[in-house]
């Protein structure tokens, strides 16, 4: 049986957040706000932060420094129940950083020190230990330096090989990510870009043709992280969508990592490709409502309770 239910790996990063922040002050001015948080954050973070609240069994696999932050980050994950373990802390880089200010209306615009993220190496030897889990999410492809280069298609492979039910989600595409996508996505049971990113790099606007072009690649299928409009599925069988929840928004950061954290946890669960999008939508929606990238989520019951009781969207 396997030790996990499900190993995220890829992109971990410090957020320090702050809200509302309408303008930044001339000068040496100071401006007044009302919230400030610190909190573990990227593609990877968020998705294993909500899982673990969502009660699935849950390891990471990450680079930080061995600095002040990487250290918060392990503290916090370890009150979360997650397994560190794999954990790896560069000798010579600082943990990757974001500072962002979050708008009245939820946007956030970033300020972001690359770091011991580009140093993340899973090797081979390492992989069969990855791989003691039932699923495995792999983030943040386009911000992991040394995994781009060819370990991430690696070990997903491998993942798939062992029975693995494997996801997968992107950041910050550029005239590269087509190339990486080639190698990558014929191991991809879940490709989960948002849609601005899938739009991006098809060059189609179309939903139902961008997803084509995915599952054209070797993606088993798509799931679009779609914003205020939820998110759009397709697999070679079925297209749906599942529509947003109406809530008041506070910060937006994060909330695509922790649609997939929801979604893997419901995949976990046994529900079905619909329901676990259903429960990555609820999750992604009550993170909006609060500051950071795991704010908003209690646990699993509350998720529920939210999901059973929120109007949606159109």
């Amino acid at each position: 049986m396997p030790k996990f239910d499900a190993t995220f790996v890829g992109l971990t990063i410090l957020d320090i957040a702050g809200r509302p922040v309408e303008a930044i002050p001339g000068g040496g001015n100071v401006a007044f706000i009302e919230e400030i948080r610190m909190n573990p954050a990227g593609t990877a973070a968020g998705a294993v932060m909500n899982a673990a609240k969502l009660g699935i069994s849950t390891a990471t696999v990450a680079c930080v420094g061995k600095d002040s932050m990487g250290d918060f980050i392990i503290d916090q994950y370890g009150r979360m129940g997650i397994d560190c373990s794999m954990m790896q802390r560069s000798e010579t880089t600082r943990t990757s950083a974001t500072i962002l200010t979050i708008r009245p209306n939820g946007d956030r615009p970033a300020l972001h020190a690359r770091g011991a993220s580009d140093d993340l190496l899973v090797t081979p030897d390492q992989f069969d230990a990855v791989c003691d889990a039932r699923f495995l999410h792999h983030g943040g492809t386009g911000l992991l330096k040394a995994m781009d280069a060819g370990p991430s298609a690696a070990l997903l492979a491998h993942a798939k090989s062992k029975g693995l039910t494997t996801s997968f989600d992107i950041l910050a595409p550029d005239g590269n990510t087509m190339g990486l996508l080639t190698h990558i996505l014929p191991h991809v049971d879940y490709f989960m870009p948002a849609m601005e990113e899938a739009a991006f790099l098809s060059g189609k606007t179309e939903p139902a043709e961008i997803a084509e072009i995915f599952l054209a690649m070797g993606a088993g299928a798509c799931v679009f992280k779609w914003g205020a409009k939820g998110s759009y599925v397709q697999t070679g069988s079925e297209q749906f969508r599942v529509p947003g929840f109406q809530v008041k928004v506070s910060d937006t950061t994060g909330c695509g990592d922790s649609y997939c954290g929801g979604f893997v946890a419901g995949l976990a669960y046994g529900r079905t490709l619909r329901e676990a999008c259903e429960l990555g939508t609820a999750t992604s929606a009550l993170v909006a409502t609060a500051l950071g990238s795991d704010a908003g989520v209690v646990d699993l019951a509350q998720v529920e309770s939210f999901a059973a009781s929120t109007a949606r969207l159109d």
